[in-house]
C-alpha cells in the first residue's frame, strides 16, 4: 500500500512509520522537521511540510492509497486550532486526490465517547483537557460529514509500552478507573485499520 503517514516524528507516529515499512508499504511522510526521519530516509519519502497546509498536504497525498494521521499536541494542553486546521486541509486534500480511505488518531473521551467514560475520566476530559479536546471534536464534524472512508480511533491514556498485542477494539467499550494502552498497540491498530476495510466510516475505542 502506499501510505501518507502525518504526525510521524511523534511517539505514536514513528511506531506506525516503523511498522508500515516492515509490513512492505511505499510510505511517503510529511514533516516539519524532516531531519528527525533521517534514520529512516533511505526507506521513506519524506516531504517537508505542514499538516495543516493545503497545499503542503496535497503535494504529499498525490498516488497514495490512505492517509494515517496521528498528529498529536504532545504534552501541551493547547490545541492552537491543530486538528482543525489539518483536519481540513486533510479533507481537502484527500478529496482534490482521489484518495478515499483515512484513519484518524483521536482520544477517548472527544465527542460520543464522552459519555461511555469513567467518572475519574470525565473530570480529567472536562478540565484539564477541555480545550484540546473541544477542538479535536470540531475536526472530527469535519471528517464525518466529508465523502472520506474515515475511521476515528479513540484510545485511552498512552503510554510508551512494548506492544501487548492483546488490546480490546470496539465502538464503544466499558471504563473504570482510568485504562491505559501503549502508543505501540495503538500505531498496530491504525496500520491494520488502514489496510482493511472492517473499520471504515466506524469509531473504534482502544485500550488494554
Amino acid at each position: 500500500m502506499k501510505l501518507l503517514i502525518l504526525g510521524a516524528t511523534g511517539p505514536t507516529g514513528r511506531h506506525v512509520v516503523d511498522l508500515a515499512v516492515e509490513g512492505g508499504d511505499a510510505v511517503t511522510v510529511l514533516a516539519r522537521r524532516p531531519e528527525a526521519l533521517d534514520d529512516v530516509a533511505d526507506r521513506v519519502r519524506v516531504v517537508a511540510g505542514d499538516a495543516t497546509s493545503y497545499a503542503d498536504v496535497v503535494a504529499a497525498t498525490r498516488g497514495q492509497d490512505a492517509v494515517v494521521s496521528a498528529l498529536g499536541r504532545g504534552t501541551s494542553l493547547r490545541a492552537d486550532d491543530l486538528f482543525t486546521r489539518a483536519a481540513a486541509a486533510v479533507v481537502g486534500a484527500a478529496e482534490a486526490e482521489g484518495v478515499s480511505r483515512l484513519v484518524w488518531l483521536s482520544s477517548f473521551g472527544v465527542g460520543d465517547t464522552y459519555r461511555s467514560a469513567s467518572p475519574v475520566q470525565k473530570v480529567m476530559y472536562s478540565t484539564l483537557l477541555r480545550g484540546i479536546y473541544a477542538n479535536k471534536a470540531l475536526a472530527e464534524e469535519a471528517i464525518r460529514s466529508s465523502g472520506l472512508d474515515w475511521t476515528l480511533v479513540y484510545p485511552t491514556v498512552l503510554t510508551k509500552g512494548p506492544a501487548r498485542g492483546a488490546y480490546r477494539v470496539g465502538e464503544r467499550l466499558a471504563m473504570k478507573g482510568v485504562p491505559k494502552v501503549s502508543r505501540a498497540d495503538v500505531a498496530d491498530f491504525l496500520c491494520k485499520a488502514a489496510h482493511g476495510s472492517e473499520w471504515i466510516r466506524r469509531d473504534a475505542v482502544i485500550t488494554d
